[in-house]
């Protein structure tokens, strides 16, 4: 979306389409109308992100090929796909730890590659994977941190204090990392990825480990980011968050982008009651029901 309103990959296009039309209610028609008004107004905007044929193998077998989509100033993009589909290439690539074979990535229309120092500085990531320091306190941690954004000592204590009274980690702040839990772990990583105030952020899983109030508070986050301009590319597999706060999702399958639109546009086009059944049959996942069933009686078998 806002390339081109709906973007299918044509295939898939050419079927979830034929009916489009004829099927739309007024209603229907006025939104598609006023989305594809947003879009407009939105490529007409310079994208923060962009990916432009983006393609990367592994000992000759491509893990990601022809892989383009933009995220703009203001922007929540939700970047979807099972496992192994190329999700985790694309980033390592987008941060710089990978080089792509092909393609480039471009950050406010200037190619990363040209300047990495500036280009990073301007970047907040969280990984899928909470890899800490575990000997450090999350205070020092976040010291760290700012060190290496270089910021200012006095700025450094300010925010770090902050954060982690905002985040529920105030009376932890001096116990080591090892101490914390899984969702401690994940709050600390997530104030490091807002310490020095980035314009791009980038959420591998963010929700992982985080209990209730602790999500809902995540969720109230991004979509102020948002408003205050930061374009946030999402990745999870928690398809109702992404449907409730992303703008636009993307989604990815064996290392192809298929499609890149509104979540509710997505599902109106494919004639399916919510993002989950779209992403589903875009994906051409099995058929869950039936694999549980096989699972079960393969449990049972033994006592036949």
């Amino acid at each position: 979306m806002c390339q081109d309103s709906v973007q299918l990959e044509p295939s898939l296009l050419a079927s979830y389409s034929s009916n489009a039309g004829s099927r739309r209610s007024p209603l229907d028609n006025s939104i598609y109308r006023m989305l594809h008004r947003v879009c407009l107004i939105q490529r007409e905007l310079a994208p923060m992100l962009e990916l432009q044929s983006l393609f990367r193998s592994y000992r000759g077998i491509p893990a990601v090929q022809d892989v383009s989509f933009k995220v703009s100033s203001g922007e929540i993009v939700g970047f979807l796909g099972p496992n192994g589909a190329g999700k985790s290439t694309t980033v390592k690539m987008i941060i710089g730890m990978l080089r792509p074979n092909d393609g480039h990535v471009l950050f406010e229309g200037r190619d990363i590659r040209k300047d990495m120092i500036a280009f990073r500085s301007a970047i907040g990531y969280v990984p899928e994977e909470a890899h800490l320091y575990n000997y450090l306190s999350a205070l020092e941690y976040l010291q760290l941190v700012g060190r290496l954004r270089g910021l200012d000592e006095a700025v450094i204590e300010l925010k770090a204090a902050g954060l982690l009274r905002l985040l529920d980690l105030e009376s932890w702040q001096y116990s080591p990392i090892s101490s914390y839990s899984k969702g401690m772990r994940q709050r600390v990583l997530i104030a490091a990825a807002l310490l020095h105030d980035p314009r791009l952020l980038i959420f591998d899983e963010p929700l992982s480990g985080l209990d209730v109030v602790s999500a809902r508070l995540f969720k109230d986050l991004l979509e102020l980011l948002a408003a205050h301009g930061k374009a946030i590319l999402y990745i999870s597999h928690v398809l109702e968050v992404v449907e409730q706060i992303c703008s636009r999702v993307i989604v990815i399958s064996n290392g192809r982008i298929l499609a890149d639109a509104h979540p509710a546009e997505l599902a109106k086009l494919m004639h399916l009651p919510n993002l989950e059944s779209a992403f589903t049959q875009l994906v051409r996942q099995q058929n869950t029901r039936v694999v549980a069933q096989q699972i079960v009686e393969i449990m049972q078998a033994a006592h036949g």
